[in-house]
């Protein structure tokens, strides 16, 4: 457990202090995705099938904490350092980068009981990390493409513009 909390508490440090590639209203809204996202992922997977879950069977507090500092720390360091301007195969190779990351740390939360299969294999996990990362990327485009012309019509409809 402590390696769990040390490493959660690690990871949100970094990405509070790290500097910052994209906004913070791109963080806020890609952290509350991101948590929809595996919250519905644990709904149906861990509570509805128990194929996994944190800890023990059903809803802990601890675990609650761990979940949202997870998915703001992961959402917030893959999205702000995501090689926008660089190539097809780059950007790929930085997603297989996240998903083996990813995997390795469940393998080993796994390995130290904080986080159980009953049923799940780790290559599931392989399977859906890379789906995941692509998804939160897409998400980011929309919001990116959202506030561009929520700016646009704000800029177009100041009372100083003469147009």
């Amino acid at each position: 457990m402590v390696f769990a909390y040390s490493t959660m508490t690690l990871m949100v440090l970094l990405a509070i202090f790290i500097p910052k590639k994209i906004s913070i209203i791109e963080i806020y809204s890609t952290f509350f995705f991101a948590y929809w996202l595996g919250i519905t992922f644990d709904l149906i997977f861990d509570l509805k099938y128990n194929l996994y879950g944190y800890e023990s069977h059903g809803v802990q507090l601890t675990s609650i904490l761990f979940i949202t500092a997870v998915y703001f720390s992961v959402s917030t360091l893959f999205l702000n350092f995501f090689p926008s301007g660089k190539s097809l195969q780059t950007k790929l190779l930085y997603i297989v980068f996240w998903s083996i990351f990813s995997i390795t740390y469940e393998t080993i939360l796994v390995h130290l009981h904080f986080f159980y299969y009953n049923g799940w294999k780790w290559w599931y996990s392989g399977l859906l990390y890379p789906l995941i990362f692509i998804i939160l990327r897409l998400n980011l485009l929309l919001i990116q493409h959202m506030l561009s012309r929520y700016l646009k019509q704000k800029e177009t409809n100041s009372p100083g513009n003469k147009n």
